[in-house]
């Protein structure tokens, strides 16, 4: 082949792996989640550039507005994620440029095996968050000479731009709407977000005729703590209440801070006698369980009311139907007060 034919054909090639990086970057441009981006990302790479297969490595801890995303929790993330340390991270990215090799043999003590298997060469991809490295992009080929390590990179790099960029903007917006709809000590959703679950609830109740019932819960003797112990002990207690709360409920039932050592908690598809039973073994765990803080075993109790809506109460209406409740179980138990 002439050099100019050669030249025609390297033209060719950097036009054909142009127009799929154009089109990644347009697909992931419209991920509206980190979950989303990420699963459509590697499918693409995986698909468009023929691939044996594609990881994403993560550095462990990674950082908090991927931590907030929903992504780490699914089943996906699970399968085609891998933790990596940052020291390790940094043998590959020292740099930050992409790496690639043919002598996989050599990463047999720094990833595992499985992520090679069947593969001959691989290609590493630096991905960027907040200015920092986050992890990496692991492309594998049966084909020794795909990633071989005199390669030029330059493609890659640009991919590794793009991935850094979307990914950047989708975590920054899913931070965003976290910290609007969630409460930072505790980690349970806001009044803000209950305010809109209740009333798609109430609205899903009319619609489909279904049962729908609220719980109002009190932390007892709450300034109490806080005038004794401080109010670190205070906060540990909220995050304690909050936790529990959500390890005892349902997937489908859904926990909010309403006020100070308040909570909410919407239970759908469930009747009054439903919702009392539920509250009944909310009070029973906390009865039963004291709060460990420092050397020290603390009594945490709470007090909570059901209600279930009869179709026509407005969420004003329960909200403080099932606070009246929540009132008349603590008058009841003298001590919880």
């Amino acid at each position: 082949m002439s050099s100019i034919q050669q030249l025609i054909e390297n033209s060719r090639t950097n036009e054909a792996i142009a127009k799929k990086l154009f089109e990644i970057e347009t697909e992931i441009l419209s991920c509206s989640s980190s979950k989303e981006l990420l699963q459509t990302l590697l499918t693409l790479i995986k698909n468009k550039f023929q691939l044996h297969d594609i990881h994403l490595l993560l550095i462990d801890p990674p950082p908090l507005s991927y931590m907030l995303s929903q992504v780490a929790q699914t089943d996906w993330h699970k399968q085609h994620t891998r933790q990596i340390s940052a020291e390790r991270l940094a043998l590959f990215h020292g740099d930050e440029k992409p790496l690639l090799t043919n002598q996989l043999a050599e990463l047999d003590c720094i990833l595992p095996t499985s992520l090679f298997e069947g593969a001959k060469s691989a290609a590493f991809i630096p991905v960027k968050l907040e200015g920092k490295l986050f992890g990496s992009l692991l492309l594998t080929d049966r084909s020794s000479g795909r990633f071989a390590p005199d390669l030029g990179t330059i493609h890659l790099e640009q991919l590794a731009v793009k991935v850094s960029l979307c990914l950047s903007n989708v975590l920054i917006r899913e931070q965003l709407e976290y910290m609007a709809n969630y409460d930072r000590l505790t980690g349970v959703a806001n009044r803000r977000l209950m305010e809109v679950t209740i009333t798609e609830e109430l609205s899903r109740q009319k619609r489909y005729n279904t049962p729908f019932s609220l719980l109002f819960i009190d932390c007892n003797k709450f300034k109490q703590i806080n005038d004794t112990y401080g109010h670190d002990c205070g906060d540990k207690v909220l995050i304690y209440v909050a936790s529990q709360i959500k390890e005892l409920i349902r997937d489908t039932d859904h926990c909010f801070r309403y006020a100070g050592d308040e909570f909410v908690i919407t239970l759908a598809n469930q009747r009054q006698h439903e919702a009392d039973q539920v509250a009944q073994r909310l009070v029973s765990f906390f009865a039963n369980h004291q709060m460990r803080y420092q050397d020290k075993l603390l009594p945490v109790t709470i007090s909570c009311g059901a209600i279930q809506s009869n179709g026509e109460q407005t969420m004003d209406d329960l909200l403080k139907l099932a606070d009246q409740a929540q009132y008349r179980h603590k008058a009841a138990h003298p001590t919880h007060s």
